[in-house]
């Protein structure tokens, strides 16, 4: 066995939240030695097997600004044009007869689409570059963690050889594998059971080769864009996604309710086929014509997980799907990625400033944690209302107006970790989350769910001027009290949209809730909205 000298950090995992936390951590902390052990081979082919290519506003951001890869991502990334989803009852139908939801234009925010494969080979030389220590085609075969001041040992094989790197802090970003997790007993699932299956087919796939309209393919920059989008086919109990990657693959995803369509149905590529000649026809015949470009194909059972501790004063911590993982539907696994690298990061400058760290490390799991089961509401038992056209189309306008003003609102002014801000606003965070908790209710039970889809119709989310200030305002910074109270002013806007989806719902029990929540009347939000939408 080959002893080496000891490193500040050793992270267990080299994809990618451990490459980026390892960037996070020089970048903030330049004399810090880290090393990094990464058991695939480096350099990834392109469109690499790894689910977690689009991006939204935290994750992007993060990437860009954060980990400082702009450059890279504008120049060898996808520009992607927001999140779009496709509802229609008849599912022979063209996607064009049915409800199209996505802007019009790009929003103020970039976001990307990743090809991970050439993102963490780039990740893998700017580490480095930076002088962190990346070691890949190496197994991790034993951590041990050392008690209060004592360090921790990682051993690992490489090429046949073992070696014992000596570290004062570890840190997992190992992936579903769980170095950590699975050596403490944190392994938990939760309540939310769905799964997904996924493929990469070697060739551009345009949804707008999939209409012969002229106005809807190429007449509108929505139209020359739409196949950079995030592209969701909505379906009761059930999505799939398509996503361009910069190689020139698409990566293509069936996302399902076991309940109602079960893993079964899936469970390798001529089944996933079948399946979607079922339910989505349009998209099986684009992929049949290229059947023989399949590059890959991954299942995930009850993908979605938790954990009771991230974090730890003993000088350890969990990143990326080593920790939680939520629902690919909103492209949050980024968001998660960048919000917990950036507590690590804070809490291992804090230790080595001498500063204590045992009670900084529960409130950051705390808040951690938090975000985490507020952002869960939005996925767990919502899958059967997902081909509910009418009600989903206002779920999303929610969701959005949600993750706008208040998660990313906090993360691109830096509010994660001031504790000073996040302790006034306490009371604020308690009423968005009992808030979301409510709607997330009430769209899963709108009374007597609302049927049919509109007839080629378009909801522009970009024309909706509420959402479109609330991502432009993400350009802005805000400092001291003049965050605090826009903050709450987001909160005022939120009681009053979540008032004005309540009444339009007409229920006894829904507008109990909106006097609750009442608030001094504003400018009304979704009434061409609700309009549009026949609601």
């Amino acid at each position: 066995m080959s002893i080496r000298k000891s490193v500040d950090v050793v992270i267990t995992g080299g994809g990618l939240a451990g490459l980026t936390l390892a960037l996070q951590l020089r970048r903030s902390l330049p004399d810090i030695r880290c090393m990094v052990l990464e058991r695939r081979s480096h350099p990834l082919p392109d469109a690499a097997h790894k689910v977690g290519e689009s991006t939204v506003e935290i994750g992007a951001h993060y990437f860009s600004e954060v980990i400082g890869q702009r450059e890279h991502l504008q120049q060898a990334q996808l520009p992607k044009f927001g999140l779009r989803f496709f509802f229609r009852d008849d599912r022979h139908a063209p996607i064009s007869d049915g409800l199209e939801v996505g802007g019009s234009d790009f929003f103020p925010m970039p976001t990307y689409q990743l090809d991970r494969g050439i993102f963490e080979n780039h990740l893998g030389e700017q580490a480095r570059q930076n002088g962190i220590e990346f070691i890949d085609a190496c197994t991790v075969r034993k951590i041990n963690l050392g008690d209060d001041r004592q360090s921790h040992t990682v051993e690992y094989e490489k090429d046949g050889q073992r070696h014992q790197v000596t570290c004062h802090w570890v840190v997992d970003a190992s992936g579903r594998a769980g170095l950590l997790k699975q050596k403490l007993g944190l392994t938990t699932s939760n309540d939310h059971n769905v799964n997904a299956v996924w493929f990469r087919i070697a060739d551009k796939i345009d949804l707008n080769d999939w209409c012969e309209q002229a106005d809807w393919r190429q007449s509108s920059r929505e139209g020359q864009h739409r196949w950079l989008s995030t592209n969701h086919l909505m379906g009761p109990g059930y999505w799939v996604w398509l996503i361009p990657l910069a190689s020139g693959s698409t990566s293509i995803g069936i996302v399902a309710d076991p309940d109602c369509h079960p893993l079964a149905e899936l469970d390798d590529f001529e089944s996933a086929l079948n399946w979607l000649h079922q339910h989505e026809p349009q998209c099986a015949a684009a992929i049949e014509q290229r059947r023989h470009l399949l590059q890959d194909f991954l299942r995930l059972k009850h993908y979605s997980h938790s954990c009771p501790q991230v974090y730890s004063a003993n000088r350890w911590a969990l990143t990326g799907d080593a920790g939680v993982f939520l629902d690919p539907f909103y492209s949050p696994g980024s968001d998660f990625i960048a919000i917990g690298n950036t507590y690590i990061t804070d809490l291992i400058r804090r230790e080595r400033s001498g500063q204590p760290i045992a009670a900084l490390a529960g409130i950051y799991q705390k808040f951690f944690l938090s975000f985490f089961e507020n952002s869960l509401l939005l996925y767990q038992d919502q899958y059967p209302i997902f081909g509910q056209a009418q009600v989903m189309s206002v779920k999303i306008i929610w969701d959005y107006a949600l993750y706008w003003s208040i998660n990313a609102f906090l993360f691109f002014n830096e509010k994660f970790t001031d504790l000073r801000t996040l302790s006034l606003l306490q009371p604020e965070l308690d009423q968005v989350r009992e808030l979301n908790e409510k709607m997330q209710r009430l769209l899963r039970e709108w009374p007597g769910q609302l049927s049919g889809t509109p007839d080629s119709v378009h909801l522009h989310h970009d024309r909706i001027p509420l959402l479109y200030t609330l991502n432009k305002r993400l350009r802005q910074r805000y400092s001291g009290e003049q965050f605090i109270e826009q903050f709450r002013a987001h909160t005022q806007i939120l009681k009053q949209l979540s008032q004005e989806i309540t009444a339009q719902a007409g229920h006894t029990e829904t507008t109990r809730l909106a006097a609750d929540i009442s608030t001094p009347a504003r400018q009304a939000y979704l009434p061409a909205v609700f309009a549009q939408l026949a609601l």
